[in-house]
């Protein structure tokens, strides 16, 4: 971020009105635009994106939701909100995003949706989900917090399923703190969800501030939440997604050198790009048997690594639910998350990926 992002915070500040208001309708609108799909409506976060999601599809209490474990926890959290219960579908191998044909497997007659996770920035296959979907009359719900930007056979990812959440957290392509949208193509839905992001209430505070009728007249038809983001944070969001196409030039740049530098290394495998995606470059994952030596090996040259993620089922509140996911439990041993931002300078991603060489398994 730099002097454009404190300008316009700025701007919001001085007006006299930061809460959810013409900000956040122009940020909406932006999205938009840039996806070439109406219906987008700003959240606090993605969690609260698929949260709603989950709500407008109908889920509740007794109800199975299809989900991948390898995903942050929030995914599955949502489906819990609902009273509903997780049932973890596998990976593929190299993708890292959720397999089809385990999903087939895993639908029951009490199966009503399937959450399916753009993992890292790759799209799902979303072809055979769709398919799969339509088959059974079961909602697609595309967890594309790791995908603003991404495609899938030219077409924007988050806007193919029945319901597309986007995450625009610090970390995020488009980085605005903390944030998210969802998109449906359907308006009725888009109405509701609009007033359920806002505690069920048929007029936010600006929409009634500019109508004819009392500002205090309004109605509440059903149970929602505080899930608005607001104009201080839609400001920062309008800069962002402005500059989120060179940033994505720039990461898909840095991809590419670490899969040039990394191509010959016996001991690792480098991510994946199926020819149907086109990435959105989240970040840069690899696969290697010595995960854990390598990251403390990297740790002692002051370069930070991570882990996404360690399948939900091993988490407490989650080993209640059955989990026969092979793949994922091998899988997930192996994965490394090497420095992937906008922020590093080419001497420091040099770095880097030359340090990741010399290690010796």
């Amino acid at each position: 971020m730099d002097h454009e992002e404190i300008e316009a915070v700025s701007r919001v500040l001085q007006s006299g009105w930061i809460g959810l208001g013409p900000e956040t309708e122009k940020f909406e609108r932006n999205i938009e635009s840039y996806l070439g799909k109406k219906h987008i409506i700003t959240t606090n976060s993605a969690t609260a994106a698929l949260h709603l999601s989950l709500i407008a599809s109908g889920i509740t209490k007794g109800d199975e939701v299809i989900s991948p474990a390898l995903t942050f926890v929030s995914t599955n959290h949502a489906i819990l909100y609902q009273q509903a219960t997780p049932i973890f579908c596998d990976i593929d191998a190299e993708t890292l995003c959720a397999d089809p044909q385990d999903i087939i497997r895993k639908i029951t007659p009490k199966t009503r949706a399937i959450i399916v996770v753009h993992y890292g920035g790759h799209a799902v296959d979303m072809d055979s989900i769709l398919q799969i979907a339509k088959a059974k009359h079961i909602n697609v719900i595309e967890d594309a917090a790791h995908a603003f930007g991404g495609l899938y056979k030219g077409r924007m990812l988050g806007t193919l399923g029945d319901f597309g959440c986007f995450s625009f957290h610090a970390v995020k392509g488009v980085a605005m703190a903390d944030g998210g949208a969802v998109y449906t193509p359907r308006l009725k839905t888009a109405q509701r969800l609009i007033s359920l992001r806002w505690m069920g209430i048929s007029k936010d505070t600006w929409t009634r501030s500019g109508s004819k009728a009392y500002s205090w007249q309004y109605d509440v038809k059903e149970v929602g939440f505080k899930y608005h983001t607001n104009d201080i944070l839609a400001a920062v969001g309008i800069v962002q997604l402005k500059k989120l196409p060179a940033a994505i030039k720039k990461k898909k740049k840095m991809f590419q050198y670490y899969t040039r530098e990394f191509g010959n290394v016996s001991w690792m495998q480098v991510p994946v790009v199926k020819p149907y995606t086109q990435h959105a470059y989240h970040n840069y994952c690899i696969k290697t048997k010595y995960r854990n030596s390598l990251s403390e090996f990297l740790a002692k040259k002051e370069i930070a690594t991570t882990v996404h993620y360690e399948p939900n089922n091993h988490y407490s509140m989650y080993k209640k639910y059955r989990a026969h996911i092979p793949v994922t439990e091998k899988i997930w041993k192996e994965l490394l998350l090497l420095p992937f931002h906008t922020g590093l300078t080419d001497n420091e991603i040099e770095y880097i990926a030359q340090s990741v060489k010399k290690f010796k398994p």
